[in-house]
């Protein structure tokens, strides 16, 4: 198997200066004569800034390159729905054999690990998750996006509580935090039959585009979409902007006590389990936000009443 060449400054450079040439793209406002616009790298070697308000993304793979071109479609078909801004696709095509490249439009603003969520921004996020309920499942999978079943809550409760352990040890957790998932309450907290619905699937704080003041303005990377369970929204949300926040924003999209639940346990075991592996990778670099994340998921919520889930099947 051939290996998938490494982009690098040059690279992007070379290509977006071709973009520019061919009349294709025109950042405006971010070129200087003879020199094309700013290029930036973001952290991620196959995705870099392109002036001040366009991102070119570099797929490495020919898998990556079907989501990429499956997003541009999907981008599309959402947008009309979920009240908050999807980036444009200014370019898109090849960069390499077989491998698919998109310049795109980014919305104006910060993300929400740089600028708070106000009130009005849980508004926001409350017809984020309204808008995707509202997205044609049928015409999202005829895209190519796939189904995917819901996660066992149980097996990733038992994951977390060995991970919890080497926390434990390394005093970054209180166990007994985790003891008040039982085996009783998830399941109870299983996802429900039902339809399933759009999920973006990784509502990172990275992509959330958070302005100033508050207000979420669009949500970009959309390759990780899948139709599934909304609670994974729900616990990226907490990650995102924490349990809280996500909750109030899940409740006033309609969820039930239920699924902003599984929500929140997903978040919480996903961020026992992250740490835990990053401490054991020695990962050094990863370990900050991790924290944050861990942090955030753990808040405490008014919703929280396992044991009357435990003691009650009915929905709220």
């Amino acid at each position: 198997m051939t290996q998938a060449p490494t982009p690098t400054a040059d690279t992007v450079r070379r290509l977006v200066r071709s973009l520019l040439a061919d009349g294709t793209a025109g950042p405006g406002g971010t070129s200087t004569a003879g020199t094309g616009p700013d290029i930036r790298p973001t952290g991620d070697p196959s995705t870099w800034w392109v002036g001040s308000r366009h991102v070119l993304r570099l797929a490495p793979d020919r898998e990556t390159s079907a989501r990429l071109r499956r997003e541009l479609r999907l981008r599309d078909l959402v947008r009309p729905h979920i009240g908050v801004a999807v980036p444009g696709a200014v370019a898109h095509g090849e960069w390499a054999d077989g491998l698919a490249y998109t310049l795109d439009t980014r919305p104006p603003g910060g993300s929400a690990e740089e600028h708070d969520i106000s009130a009005v921004g849980e508004a926001d996020l409350a017809a984020l998750l309204t808008g995707l309920r509202e997205v044609p499942v049928r015409q999202a999978e005829t895209l190519g996006v796939p189904r995917v079943g819901p996660r066992s809550l149980e097996a990733l409760r038992r994951a977390a509580a060995q991970a919890v352990e080497r926390l434990a040890a390394a005093d970054e957790f209180d166990p007994a935090l985790l003891q008040q998932l039982t085996p009783s309450a998830t399941t109870q907290l299983a996802a429900q039959a039902g339809t399933p619905v759009l999920v973006h699937h990784d509502l990172g704080g990275g992509h959330l585009v958070v302005s100033a003041d508050g207000r979420v303005r669009g949500v970009v990377d959309w390759t990780d979409a899948v139709v599934g369970d909304p609670a994974e929204d729900i616990a990226g949300l907490a990650l995102a902007v924490g349990s809280p926040a996500a909750v109030r924003a899940a409740t006033l999209a309609g969820y039930a006590a239920r699924p902003c639940l599984r929500g929140l346990w997903l978040a919480r075991c996903d961020t026992v389990l992250r740490l835990a592996g990053s401490l054991a990778r020695r990962e050094a670099g990863a370990l900050p936000l991790l924290r944050v994340q861990l942090r955030r998921a753990w808040e405490a919520i008014l919703l929280e009443r396992v044991t009357e889930l435990r003691e009650d099947g009915d929905e709220e």
